[in-house]
């Protein structure tokens, strides 16, 4: 079994056998004519569930061929142009290459003598981020699996800085169109039920200002104490971009943690365009990026970022086997000391290696054409009767229903919005999300590859229209 280690001489069956699954995946990505095939569960269950286990095939080409027909084959692929659901992006090679990398090379990421120059090109890729978002010399922060812990990891500095012992008093002022990791992370945090407040949105999905600063001042008259409010540069179901300048001012004045959950919207660092849509970010006191949404990163791939570095304390306990305190003192640099994990994988490198093929710039120009081809989106579907929109995209989502012309029933129509999903998925023919908006079924396009074109989104338009139609029609002959 020995000859299963990565070692000096395993090198050449190492090689061989990841260039067989290499093939294996660029075979099928090259060969995809839908995002998915349609498979069920009740059809995926069974041949995994018949795999033994406990019998191995001691066979590379053997493993790879039974995983083509358990996963590969019925994967969803993110890569297809008509893939249109969730936040998940094609990804780069370079990142790709990086990743391959990283595995093999098996860094941990918390101590110094577990990663070395590991350590440092995570701690540039920090400052870097931090630079393009414009925290000022003092900055910090560390990479995180995602973007509900780096959420979890600012509220829980902003708990700390709050300096309030009564956890019965903290609010957390969120718009409600925010995502639901702040809910989750206040309740990780032992705060109370009714600690996140629910800051309602405008037309275009922002949090409203007015809104947010009567109930800092309701906090203020009732002994209440705002610990953190949260602004969202790209909301998960529209993304909309709060008003960063006035959030900011309302948090400089009422003495508030400032923490931005850009996960979404991080891509607008990078953009050569629109950069100015996320201004006011640099006041933050904390933010969250998801380089595995809008850098075109693998996952996982995400940062929490703060203004002063000093605040990671809180995060920090000294294990005489790992970290000691004396380490501090010798200046040696352990990711740990700032981080909610202990081991944890160099996702630095994949991005490192994006930005020293690509360059920033190549990120942000697929960014911007992803955001561009939203606002071509969202004038077809206004300019289509058989659609209702939402709103006009910040970046790069879009929200909206079909609304058939001889039926004003409501239920009706959700129920059409629902099964058109469901048929649209089960065909595999392209895969769209889902949301509600005032109650209301809606479906969701999440542009995130340059690939997909406005043909694409006229063809799923018309196949959704098509599934609706087919839906209304079947329940008017069964009503019959």
């Amino acid at each position: 079994m020995r000859s299963h280690l990565l070692n000096d001489t395993t090198a050449e069956h190492y090689r061989s056998s990841v260039t067989l699954g290499v093939e294996r995946v660029a075979a099928r990505i090259a060969t995809a004519e839908r995002p998915f095939t349609g498979a069920t569960v009740d059809a995926l269950s069974p041949r995994i569930d018949g795999i033994d286990l406990d019998r191995p095939l001691y066979d590379t080409t053997a493993a790879l061929d039974e995983l083509e027909d358990v996963y590969l084959r019925d994967a969803v692929y993110f890569h297809h142009p008509r893939y249109l659901a969730h936040l998940n992006c094609p990804v780069v090679i370079p990142a790709l290459l990086g990743e391959a990398v990283l595995c093999a090379v098996n860094s941990s990421l918390d101590t110094w003598d577990q990663s070395a120059g590991g350590t440092l090109i995570e701690r540039r890729l920090i400052d870097w981020t931090a630079a393009r978002i414009g925290l000022g010399p003092a900055a910090d922060g560390v990479f995180t699996s995602g973007g509900s812990q780096s959420n979890l990891q600012a509220l829980l500095l902003a708990r700390e800085e709050s300096k309030t012992e009564d956890l019965g008093k903290l609010r957390v002022l969120a718009s409600e169109a925010g995502h639901f990791s702040v809910q989750k992370s206040a309740k990780l945090l032992g705060l109370g039920p009714d600690a996140v407040v629910s800051i309602p949105v405008d037309h275009d999905k922002r949090m409203q200002t007015v809104a947010l600063a009567r109930e800092l001042e309701r906090c203020a008259e009732q002994g209440l104490v705002p610990m953190a409010v949260v602004a969202t540069a790209g909301t998960t179901d529209f993304g909309s971009i709060d008003p960063l300048p006035g959030i900011a001012e309302l948090c400089a004045r009422y003495g508030t943690w400032m923490h931005v959950d850009a996960a979404y919207g991080c891509g607008l660092l990078a953009s050569l365009k629109h950069r100015d849509r996320i201004d006011g970010i640099e006041r933050a006191d904390s933010v969250t990026v998801d380089y595995h949404k809008s850098f075109f990163q693998p996952v996982s791939s995400s940062a929490v970022l703060v203004r002063d570095a000093a605040t990671l304390r809180h995060a920090t306990y000294h294990a005489e086997y790992l970290n000691p305190r004396r380490m501090v003192e010798e200046r040696i640099p352990n990711q740990v000391d700032k981080s909610l994990q202990t081991t944890r994988r160099f996702d630095a490198l994949k991005l490192w290696m994006t930005l020293r093929v690509m360059g920033a710039d190549g990120i942000g120009q697929l960014f911007d054409e992803v955001c561009e081809l939203a606002a071509e989106g969202w004038r077809l579907l206004a300019a289509d009767p058989r659609f209702d929109v939402v709103v006009e995209p910040s970046l790069s989502t879009l929200v909206f229903r079909y609304i058939p012309a001889a039926v004003t029933d409501p239920a009706r129509i959700d129920r059409a919005n629902l099964y058109a999903r469901k048929a649209l998925f089960a065909s595999g023919d392209a895969v769209v999300a889902g949301t509600k908006v005032g109650g209301r079924h809606y479906l969701k396009f999440t542009l995130l590859n340059p690939e997909t074109t406005t043909r694409d989104i006229t063809a799923v338009l018309d196949l959704i229209a098509g599934h609706a139609e087919q839906y209304l029609g079947e329940s008017l002959d069964r009503a019959s």
